[in-house]
């Protein structure tokens, strides 16, 4: 009896911790879905100098029926004590912005109803750089998010054929790059290349591949620490050159994704 009464009671301890498990997980799943969270689509993006840049804010919710009402939102950088930008009350607020984000920076009221927050960044300075914050607070919940903005200035190559040698020229670049060149079958190659600082402090390239064949194709790679060129440049009969070429954010081109598909999609998505 005594055996039996062991089991029973064991028994019953673990459907009582079975169950119990089981109501965790329900509650945990139920929280996630209907707690709205502040997100980003790209919480590392690489901004050209010069150019604009969309730093992504959203607020997801399990709910997108309604429309949101009462939305703030601030955007922060860490490294400041004046704000970047702030809207609040139906109006952008920019009594306390920092001085060097006037008129460079807007949200997009029409969107804050869906719970997008994104902040556009306009004629991207290499001091913009640095960890930003955006809060939303809104009817539907909010929340904060970390974007960490990294400058830097990259342009794709031109390319021409002098002699027998393939030349790709590119300016506007930093930090430094490095150049390397590869054969149709990913075989590496030898090239001339300078790598020069110009007056606008960025870097201009010169790379030279000698001794091409027509009707090929070779693969130039202008890389820094933060950003990828990787142009496909065939060489045709008449020793014409034409090329097409994907930007990658990161110091491994080959493992990342195309740049500008996630620039364009978040555009789309701001101005529709």
């Amino acid at each position: 009896m005594a055996a039996l009464s062991q089991i029973i009671f064991y028994s019953m301890v673990t459907l009582i911790l079975v169950f119990s498990a089981l109501i965790i997980l329900i509650l945990a799943l139920t929280f996630t879905k209907s707690s709205p969270r502040v997100m980003s689509s790209d919480a590392a993006p690489v901004a050209n100098l010069g150019r604009d840049e969309l730093l992504s804010c959203f607020l997801s919710t399990s709910s997108s029926a309604a429309a949101l009402a009462q939305v703030s939102v601030t955007w922060e950088r860490k490294d400041l004590s004046a704000l970047v930008y702030k809207f609040d009350n139906g109006a952008p607020d920019l009594a306390k912005q920092a001085p060097q984000y006037k008129d460079r920076t807007q949200v997009f009221p029409g969107q804050l109803v869906s719970g997008n927050a994104s902040l556009l960044l306009r004629s991207v300075r290499s001091g913009d750089g640095g960890v930003y914050t955006c809060t939303i607070s809104s009817s539907g919940g909010g929340g904060t998010v970390n974007i960490n903005l990294r400058a830097a200035a990259f342009s794709a190559p031109t390319f021409n054929v002098s002699g027998d040698a393939l030349r790709a020229l590119a300016g506007g670049w930093l930090p430094e790059p490095d150049v390397t060149w590869a054969d149709a079958a990913g075989r590496p190659l030898s090239a001339n290349t300078s790598v020069e600082l110009s007056a606008a402090g960025t870097f201009s390239v010169a790379s030279a591949l000698p001794s091409v064949n027509a009707s090929s194709t070779y693969t130039c790679s202008i890389h820094s620490r933060l950003v990828a060129a990787v142009s496909e440049a065939t060489v045709a009969q008449d020793y014409s050159v034409s090329a097409k070429t994907e930007f990658y954010f990161g110091a491994a081109p080959s493992l990342l994704a195309p740049a500008y598909l996630n620039i364009i999609t978040s555009v789309l998505c701001i101005y529709s």
